[in-house]
């Protein structure tokens, strides 16, 4: 039997996850506030997040995807889609480690 998948949130709280599960997925069955204006379609920017750890653990971008990062703020080589970042595998380092842009956690706070 092979380790539990677990992402934690920077700055929060550590969670097991299921392979097919997305980054936003996660956050949303464990109250993490993830803004996803679109629903989780890969039609805005909102679900912006950095992996820090893990990401050998993650599917591949998509066009789509990089698509909308071009219109996010904050963007990095370790960007991704909460929506669209998803599970494929147990991480090498044994966590998949996400931070949240402070900005994204202030903008659902204050209900915009």
């Amino acid at each position: 039997m092979s380790d539990p998948i677990r992402v934690r949130f920077v700055d929060g709280d550590e969670f097991e996850a299921a392979i097919g599960d997305s980054i936003l997925d996660v956050a949303l069955a464990h109250g993490i506030d993830l803004d996803h204006a679109c629903g989780g379609v890969c039609a805005c920017s909102t679900c912006h997040v950095r992996i820090v750890e893990g990401a050998d653990a993650l599917n591949e971008s998509s066009d789509d995807e990089e698509d909308q990062l071009d219109e996010a703020r904050d963007v990095g080589l370790d960007s991704r889609l909460g929506c669209q970042a998803k599970i494929l595998r147990a991480p090498a380092g044994g966590v998949i480690a996400v931070r949240i842009p402070s900005w994204n956690v202030n903008l659902v706070r204050e209900a915009h």
